[in-house]
């Protein structure tokens, strides 16, 4: 079971918030798991991933980004207008506050203020990115993560500006979901400096897992090869998984899980329990 919370940001924009394991809030470490692309904190696996580590003595939190499409219901994309106007640099400072909320007593009072992220693709490069400007994370998993935000061709990039949009077929619901010139701006404006991911994993010097199914189609598995060419070896390890994809056999609405996936929680709870306790 979770409690729910609304957090709201300084630019009064409100993050719908699930908190695991409120019991352990006081003496444990907290794990907060970030979303991808087209992903919400309900979506197949997260839900179950909030128990499991609740369950194994952390306070974990899972959200939704306030313009990830999802509104109050919370299982369905409604608010298409808030996906296609949303940024990187939003996400960055939005689980920034997140990270603030909690080391400031938002969701209970906690003597153990130590914080595990994990981060599902996009999720992934959030998190880190995110650890770049906020000293509070003290270990990060990444789980088929991309090592680039900018994923465009230069023909997508001016057929983007000229029409003001770019569109995307969300296979599983058959909507099509608008992205506005804003991320890619977004993208060109900082992708030297907030949003550079070899920059903020260089400079990420604390623990960090970067877990990856070598049969991912949506981020080929040579991304987690760059992310660890960049990273700190001494703190860094990897978990290649043969025989799985992008959500390793997971599905939504969640069906179960498999073999592939526990092998991968498991593994994450045994970094955590190792860097965080």
């Amino acid at each position: 079971m979770s409690t729910e919370f609304i957090l709201k940001t300084k630019l009064g924009n409100c993050l719908n918030v699930s908190g695991f394991g409120l019991k352990n809030i006081t003496n444990s470490p907290c794990i907060i798991l970030v979303h991808g692309f087209k992903g919400f904190k309900d979506w197949g696996f997260w839900p179950l991933m909030g128990e499991f580590f609740a369950k194994n003595g952390y306070f974990v939190l899972s959200f939704n980004f306030s313009h990830n499409g999802i509104g109050n219901n919370l299982l369905e994309f409604t608010e298409l207008n808030k996906f296609a106007d949303n940024t990187f640099s939003l996400e960055i400072s939005e689980l920034s506050e997140l990270i603030d909320a909690y080391k400031n007593n938002y969701f209970g009072v906690s003597v153990n203020k130590k914080i595990g992220l994990i981060g599902h693709s996009r999720g992934g490069a959030i998190s880190v990115l995110t650890s770049g400007i906020n000293e509070n994370v003290d270990a990060l998993a990444m789980w088929a993560s991309v090592a680039k935000l900018d994923r465009y061709s230069e023909r997508q990039k001016q057929k983007w500006r000229k029409e003001g949009a770019f569109e995307v077929l969300n296979t599983r619901t058959k909507q099509v979901m608008r992205l506005h010139v804003s991320l890619l701006e977004d993208i060109e404006n900082n992708n030297s400096g907030l949003l550079n991911i070899e920059k903020a994993v260089s400079g990420f010097h604390k623990p960090l897992l970067i877990a990856q199914g070598d049969q991912d189609l949506a981020v080929p598995v040579k991304e987690a090869g760059l992310l660890y060419a960049w990273s700190d070896k001494s703190k860094t390890e990897t978990f290649i998984i043969p025989g799985t994809g992008h959500t390793f056999g997971m599905q939504h609405p969640d069906t179960g899980s498999n073999i592939k996936f526990d092998s991968l929680i498991n593994k994450t709870l045994q970094f955590f329990n190792k860097n965080l306790l």
